[in-house]
């Protein structure tokens, strides 16, 4: 049976023929001589491997044909209509790059090459300006003459980035390397590049290239025909699952000694690396129980997804400590812990509070600590006595520390707070925080943060630990007490807990410190710069949003940028609006002109600030006869325009977003006064990050829709 090697422009499919396409390959990949396909050599061509084969009457497939290892292999280059194709294929040529090792294809053109544009003399070209020769370029790098040229002569990065745009794979990866300023050392050892002598077999030789790291951006080996059945139908927007940088796989596959932290902006990979690394974890050890969890359940939920569309035969565990993969949003990862917490669970509460809760499996009232100031005297001045004052004090200073006492908070160290407290000042939090308690006892409920804590406590009291391997993704929205759960759930050893994380994409919560919660990275901590979904355009924009904010990291570092992105597009479209009915109008404009185009409904989006607006949005759309809907907890729907606030909207992707954003309401900007200067700033801090995590959803356009 022959293997399937897909090229990434094969595998961006003209909808209309992706069904030909598939069964085309499914049979390709079962017997290569079966009646039908009429897998044929074409007559001077320039690669004797060349062949084409038959989709339907009209379009022909254009491969190679690699026998090695014992089968036979078919590179697909790509589908075209049948005279294109003939041509295309006489043209093209497999070879292995002498200088770098890596698999290349060349055109030869019956045409004359067009000259390389000549730089403007008073403008020294980007790549000069940065210390690069052409000689490194070729030499070192292996990039073909023609693309050197091109890049040699372009005035700045945005040239650059265009070049790179017509380039599929390492070529294009290594523009946007030189464009962001690397150097041509730091770039050989990222894309472990490395000049490989040929051998007798030619075959061998491009099979053997078409395994290295950096060809995995180009090339996959589709591994059945359900994996194959994904390329095909998910096409560019499931490129991510099949095609993967270099810089992303060593952290699927390389073992650490302890923890390990990764960081790096919106759609730098994150999520893919964690998603292929609890594949390579289960296919390392099939008994290994592996932990993936997040904040959100429908971060959760998106995460298993994922899981399922790289590969259905990784085991998701239904049940912590049971063998697979268990996919779980950390507070239901906190239930599941109490649920099954048998005799611990009383000593634990006792240790965290003081005190036992009848109903430990009830959470909270979301409005209690509201609730408590309202209705207990205190002498604290408004920015003491808020709700988000004192939620963050409880979460990041009394329960990690287990205080159940006055005595004990008057005594505690508080690193990190923003708010200094005299010996009064402290005696009057403890009083709310006593009577938050207190009302907490009656109902016998523990809070979200409470949950964790006991969990984790409860955890420290039993002989074994139910996970060998925790995976987290967004790691900067969690609690000090999730922390200290993700700790207790794994013991200490290699490849135990593995972090993504970005500060500027913390929405929720206060920041933390790992090291003050039992998590010592001590080094283990790597950054991704490469952007592979949002165009620079996109991306400049949203890095925009964040300019001038002081964004700290997991470790206490200060939060870098430098992200570049492989993709160009149009500028995103920004407008000031000065009614609720122009934004409606603006947003209903917007959304049929991509319909009309062809877009597809479920790749175009509209976010918002919250769901009273969402609902509107809603309501507008289908008054105009655009099928919408409100998404909350539910996936995106198929064939339906999604609604989306930014909140929800985290962990989504689509081609085309509205971004609506609309002034603070007064009460949120009463909120805002009310808080301590730390506080707000935070709070402040936030609120850009969510405009940015907004923006970072848009693949292709973006418009920014700005009330106020």
């Amino acid at each position: 049976m022959p293997t399937i090697i897909m090229g990434k422009l094969a595998s961006k499919i003209d909808g209309s023929i992706r069904g030909k396409a598939m069964t085309f390959l499914q049979k390709l990949s079962t017997d290569d001589t079966a009646l039908g396909l009429h897998v044929e050599p074409i007559h001077n061509s320039v690669d004797p491997r060349v062949r084409t084969g038959r989709v339907d009457d009209f379009w022909r497939a254009v491969m190679f044909r690699l026998d090695g290892d014992g089968e036979t292999h078919y590179v697909i280059h790509g589908i075209w209509p049948h005279d294109d194709a003939i041509t295309i294929a006489r043209r093209v040529r497999l070879k292995v790059n002498p200088v770098n090792g890596l698999p290349q294809i060349d055109e030869v053109s019956s045409t004359p090459v067009s000259e390389a544009p000549t730089a403007l003399p008073s403008v020294a070209p980007l790549l000069t300006r940065l210390g690069h020769d052409r000689a490194d370029l070729i030499e070192t790098l292996g990039l073909p003459d023609v693309v050197v040229d091109r890049a040699m002569v372009a005035a700045d990065e945005d040239a650059v980035l265009e070049l790179a745009q017509h380039h599929e794979g390492w070529v294009g990866t290594i523009l946007v390397d030189l464009a962001a300023g690397d150097s041509v050392d730091a770039i050989v050892a990222r894309m472990q590049l490395e000049k490989t002598d040929p051998s007798s077999d030619a075959d061998a030789d491009v099979l053997q290239s078409l395994k290295r790291p950096a060809a995995a951006l180009q090339y996959a080996f589709i591994d059945g025909q359900e994996e194959l059945r994904r390329v095909i139908e998910d096409g560019d927007f499931g490129a991510w699952r099949i095609f993967v940088h270099p810089e992303q796989r060593r952290y699927v596959d390389r073992t650490y000694k302890g923890p390990f932290r990764l960081s790096g902006g919106a759609g730098t990979g994150k999520t893919v690396v964690l998603v292929h690394r609890a594949r390579a974890l289960a296919q390392r050890d099939s008994e290994a129980r592996i932990l993936l969890t997040t904040f959100t359940t429908n971060l959760a939920e998106a995460l298993g997804d994922s899981l399922t569309q790289l590969d259905p035969r990784v085991p998701q565990a239904r049940g912590l400590g049971q063998a697979g993969v268990y996919v779980s949003g950390v507070d239901a990862l906190a239930a599941a812990v109490l649920r099954s917490a048998g005799g611990s669970l009383v000593a634990a509460m006792r240790d965290v509070l003081g005190e036992e809760r009848s109903a430990p499996l009830v959470r909270t009232s979301s409005t209690r600590w509201r609730e408590t100031i309202e209705s207990t005297g205190t002498t604290l001045n408004q920015e003491l006595a808020n709700e988000t004052f004192l939620a963050t004090e409880y979460a990041h200073v009394v329960l990690p520390n287990k205080i159940y006492d006055e005595t004990a908070y008057l005594r505690v160290r508080r690193p990190g707070r923003g708010v200094a407290l005299d010996r009064a000042r402290r005696s009057a939090v403890w009083a709310l925080i006593a009577a938050y308690r207190a009302q907490s006892r009656i109902d016998g409920s523990l809070d979200f943060t409470e949950a964790a804590a006991v969990a984790a406590a409860s955890l420290g009291m039993q002989s074994k630990r139910p996970v060998d391997h925790v995976l987290v993704d967004e790691g900067q929205d969690l609690s000090p007490a999730h922390w200290q759960l993700l700790r207790a759930l794994v013991d200490e050893h290699p490849d135990d807990l593995f972090i993504a994380e970005d500060s500027h994409q913390r929405i929720y919560g206060s920041r933390v410190v790992l090291g003050r919660y039992g998590v010592a990275i001590v080094g283990r901590s790597q950054r991704l710069t490469l952007n592979y979904r949002t165009t620079a355009q996109n991306l400049q924009y949203a890095m925009s949003i964040l300019d001038g904010g002081g964004y700290v990291d997991l470790e206490e570092e200060s939060e870098v940028t430098g992200y570049r992105s492989a993709r160009t597009g149009p500028v995103p479209i920004v407008k000031a609006i000065d009614s609720l009915a122009n934004e409606l109008q603006l947003i209903v404009k917007h959304i049929r002109a991509w319909l009309e185009a062809g877009g597809s409904p479920e790749t175009i989006a509209v976010l918002v600030q919250d769901r009273f607006h969402r609902d509107r949005v809603v309501t507008a759309l289908t008054e105009h006869g655009i099928d919408a809907r409100a998404v909350d907890r539910d996936r995106p729907p198929v064939g339906r325009v999604p609604v989306l606030t930014m909140h929800r909207a985290k962990g989504t992707e689509f081609s085309k977003v509205v971004l609506a954003v609309g002034k603070p309401s007064a009460a949120e900007l009463a909120r805002l006064e009310s808080l301590d200067a730390s506080e707000r700033a935070d709070a402040e801090l936030r609120a850009r990050s969510l405009r940015y995590v907004a923006a970072t959803r848009a693949r292709d356009e973006l418009v920014v829709l700005s009330r106020g």
